[in-house]
């Protein structure tokens, strides 16, 4: 027999023998899944051979839709192949939970024609078509970064052959340094930082690299001439620092001269004296002057059959803003102190501001102004732009995140599946993006129908039969969850049960992302929300600000159904407890977290049984239910 553990429904199992009502059963049982593969540890020592590079852009495991992004951002408007159809919907995020998204599969090849195939790869071995097109980069961007030392030579080592890493992948570096063990205003100081300053240099020299100091204040204190007219000033507050274009003139040579520019905290004040000041007033200032002199230069480039005129000129737009630090990413309350993954700043800043515990405050004296740093920033940055606050022993996780833009363990996995998941230690990184507002409306008269419909037809490329979807919501709808002004949103039901009057199905109707919005953090922001409505309440790392009932009340089972051939179920099969193929369809369901923890509670070390009482007869009820569920489309 197999055995049960938590999150792990042995009731598939069960329920296979006892029910003759399904076709070709198949169940996934987590405890049997083979274990996320996971990157060697990293410590302080450096890697033995440049053979590290390409292990690190391995290790990044990179799907189509990643390298896809990587060329589009870094490749320029050079011709590319066009990519095999079923290979780029493999790693889709998913964009529906009820209908089918049809593939055709590639046509089977002939005998003659296998053999000849055999033949080439032997006589001619191909690379392999990401990592290739990673390998050659066009376009040149930058990073901002911030070396949050001090750190021995070996670390500093370590850190610079990642930012080198990086400069072969297309991402150049635009370090500002800072040393937390020297305080501001001591006699010694400017010795001290240009001290370090050089020190970054030479190590990343020592790499192969080429780096210039930059000893001169860039930025200057106080608000830029016009702030104080912003109509969002009240909802945002400029950086301490600004730029302007003739500031930047040092850092554009360097770049210019194939150099990384490392910068030292320096700002000309009122009387034009170079004082020392946080990295971080540094950081936001550039970032802000970095933004809008390259909206300067493009505004200044000519046109040409759609196409810009590129010149040997780094784009100057902050693409990645990175925070090296000794501490890491920012701890969260909801995994007893280990990094958060990714976070939502327009939703979830103030949350993590009133749940940061008084203990990090000594341990992380810095995780709560870099996060402020990280918000100041993205602001003025892209929006597919990130920020990631990475700890001197993963400096691998940097090209990873380059590459994919991705966290290093995805946030919208089950709660129990990340606390076994060895690649969460306390060195994981924290990606950071501007993220989206989330809200809950739990009737049919608060949804902005157009909208809604726009994202549904634009994710399912389907027509919406308007007045039988909104006819049946206005009689099951429990509650809809949207992210921003309609960019994504899950949509659960009370499906009636003839059997159960008093317990209806919690069943996800839809979930839908905007394809423009698909690999941009979206449909985790999403998730996690699902999460925390539904299967995941009670549970006090529910308790997150996405408007709806924050961790208060009992968590139910949620259930939904997915095309068999649907290409978005290797991602349910991650997220959910179980499933049942039922012919052309599959049944998943996440199970009431609440409600298992407690009784795993009674029994202590007994643990769960292999079927729950509650559990006996549910896959026949759940079938009859879903199943049932009419088309929403035309």
């Amino acid at each position: 027999m197999i055995p049960r553990s938590l999150g792990s429904r042995g009731v598939v199992a069960a329920s296979a023998q006892r029910s003759h009502t399904f076709r070709a059963f198949y169940a996934t049982i987590r405890s049997l899944r083979q274990p996320v593969p996971h990157a060697p540890p990293e410590g302080d020592e450096p890697p033995p051979s440049e053979n590290d590079f390409i292990m690190s852009i391995l290790r990044a495991n990179p799907s189509s839709r990643d390298t896809r992004s990587y060329v589009q951002s870094f490749g320029g408007p050079r011709p590319l192949q066009k990519p095999n159809p079923s290979a780029s919907h493999k790693h889709l995020a998913p964009t529906s939970a009820t209908e089918d998204i049809v593939i055709p599969p590639p046509p089977e090849p002939t005998e003659s024609t296998a053999k000849s195939i055999s033949k080439t790869t032997l006589e001619h071995p191909k690379s392999i078509p990401i990592i290739a097109s990673i390998l050659n980069p066009v376009i040149r961007r930058t990073a901002l970064v911030k070396v949050q030392g001090p750190f021995t030579d070996v670390q500093l080592d370590s850190i610079s052959r990642g930012l080198v890493y990086l400069e072969k992948l297309g991402l150049v570096s635009v370090i500002v340094v800072e040393n937390d063990d020297q305080p501001r205003g001591e006699q010694d100081e400017r010795t001290v930082i240009v001290e370090e300053t050089m020190r970054i240099v030479n190590s990343l020299e020592k790499q192969g690299a080429r780096a210039r100091p930059v000893v001169g204040a860039i930025v200057r204190l106080g608000p830029k001439p016009g702030d104080e007219e912003d109509p969002n000033s009240s909802d945002f507050v400029p950086p301490e620092t600004h730029t302007n274009p003739s500031d930047l003139t040092p850092i554009r040579s360097a770049l210019r001269s194939g150099e990384i520019p490392v910068i030292a905290p320096f700002a000309l004040d009122s009387f034009l004296r170079s004082v020392r000041v946080d990295a971080n007033d540094v950081i936001a200032g550039l970032t802000r002057g970095m933004v809008e002199a390259a909206a300067l230069d493009r505004s200044r480039e000519n046109a040409e059959d759609g196409f810009l005129e590129f010149s040997d000129e780094v784009d100057l737009t902050p693409l990645r803003l990175m925070i090296i630090n000794r501490e890491g990413g920012v701890p969260s309350y909801a995994r007893s102190g280990y990094p958060h993954l990714l976070i939502n700043l327009d939703s979830e800043f103030n949350h993590i501001l009133e749940t940061f515990e008084d203990k990090w405050r000594y341990t992380k004296p810095t995780s709560l102004s870099n996060l402020a740093l990280a918000r100041t920033c993205l602001n003025y940055m892209p929006p597919t732009s990130s920020a990631i606050m990475v700890s001197h022993k993963s400096p691998s996780a940097l090209i990873g995140n380059l590459i994919t833009n991705k966290p290093a363990v995805s946030s919208s996995l089950p709660h129990a599946l990340l606390q076994g998941n060895r690649k969460l230690t306390p060195h994981t990184p924290t990606l950071l993006r501007k993220g989206l507002p989330i809200q809950v409306f739990r009737s049919t008269a608060e949804i902005d129908k157009a909208k809604l419909n726009h994202l549904l037809e634009q994710s399912f490329k389907r027509g919406l039969d308007e007045e039988a979807f909104y006819k049946r919501l206005d009689e099951t709808l429990d509650f809809v969850i949207v992210a921003g002004d309609y960019a994504g949103a899950a949509i659960v039901t009370n499906e009636p049960d003839p059997s159960s009057p008093d317990e209806p199905v919690s069943y996800l109707d839809k979930f839908a992302v905007l394809p423009s919005h698909q690999g941009d953090g979206t449909v985790d922001f999403l998730w996690v929300a699902l999460h925390d409505e539904t299967y995941g309440l009670g549970h006090p790392f529910s308790a997150n600000p996405n408007g709806g009932r924050g961790g208060v009340g009992e968590g139910k089972d949620l259930v939904w159904r997915s095309r068999a051939n649907n290409p978005v179920n290797k991602w349910y099969f991650e997220r959910s407890t179980g499933h049942v193929r039922l012919g052309s369809w599959v049944l998943f369901w996440c199970d009431g977290e609440k409600k298992l923890k407690i009784e795993e509670g009674r029994r202590g070390r007994a643990g769960l049984s292999y079927v729950e009482e509650w559990e006996k007869g549910r896959l026949e009820r759940w079938t009859d239910v879903v199943m049932k569920v009419p088309s929403s489309w035309k």
